[in-house]
């Protein structure tokens, strides 16, 4: 089996664990491929036994990848998928962070985690991506979120103004410091600490949430992902943002910006101790209260 792993700069009292994934790889006779600024970090971290090549792009990984390792949190699963693109790798990832609603394989899982990717005993959940369109250029390309699109204001206190409409009938004017169209995924992110509700995955959905609305009757809207959303922002400022996950560009007001779901979608593994709902009663503590 070939791997990828990728990951960012960790704190030391995290190295213990990820010698030991490294450790269980080479036990498993894995062929090896780390991200290469990783891979530099690393060697200044931990002493690795195994040899491990390197990647530095999506072109890389596109040749026979079996699976990828995202070491980190959440952040980190989603500057992967920007490697992943279209590829269809599996991708798992283990928690060195804090929350972790996508990297949900706790460190201290590792040994038990990697048997089972060697037996197979896991499965697929394929993730919805969604797709981000406009004139201008933007995003290198790369304009696709796992979690979100979020529309905010830039060098201003003044709330701006979101004219949106879905599959080109108008919808609302959204008066706001900004706005969320999320995927199922990003339901338990961004969008679900402003409000939204949580989405599971597989349900087809986008979620519409607004940032801070100044009507506090415009509330949150699920619609299906088969529709197309366009959306012109105005405000007192000339320029706004837009952030695809933790991707983030000025762009400049009166622009017209079409959001819809991508062609492809991002293969997340699900071992047989962890799926979606084990997720949400583990990272939202559902359950722990006795009376239930």
């Amino acid at each position: 089996m070939k791997v990828a792993v990728y990951g960012k700069q960790f704190q030391q009292e995290v190295a213990p664990f990820v010698h030991e994934l490294f450790l269980e790889l080479e036990k498993a006779q894995m062929e090896v491929l780390v991200y290469e600024p990783f891979y530099n970090f690393l060697s200044q971290q931990i002493r690795l036994n195994l040899f491990l090549g390197t990647y530095n792009s999506y072109e890389e990984l596109k040749k026979n990848i079996d699976l990828f390792i995202s070491i980190g949190g959440d952040g980190t699963i989603l500057d992967a998928t920007t490697l992943i693109r279209d590829t269809g790798i599996p991708i798992i990832g283990v928690n060195t962070g804090r929350l972790g609603f996508l990297a949900d394989i706790a460190k201290e899982q590792i040994p038990k985690t990697i048997k089972q990717l060697i037996n197979k005993r896991f499965s697929i959940d394929q993730r919805t991506l969604i797709k981000l369109e406009t004139e201008q250029p933007l995003f290198d390309g790369l304009n696709f979120a796992l979690n979100e699109v979020t529309i905010s204001r830039k060098d201003t206190t003044s709330m701006i103004t979101i004219t949106t409409y879905i599959n080109d009938q108008y919808l609302n004017s959204y008066w706001a410091d900004g706005l969320i169209i999320a995927t199922p995924t990003g339901s338990t992110g961004y969008s679900l600490s402003c409000g939204g509700p949580i989405v599971m995955p597989g349900s087809e959905n986008f979620i519409i949430t607004p940032i801070a609305p100044h009507n506090l009757n415009v509330r949150p809207l699920v619609i299906s992902d088969k529709y197309e959303i366009k959306v012109k922002v105005e405000g007192r400022a000339k320029q706004f943002l837009v952030a695809l996950d933790s991707r983030i560009q000025t762009m400049d007001a009166g622009l017209e910006l079409t959001i819809k779901k991508e062609s492809f979608k991002i293969n997340m593994i699900e071992t047989e101790t962890q799926d979606f709902s084990s997720t949400l009663r583990n990272k939202l503590l559902w359950g722990l209260d006795r009376r239930n």
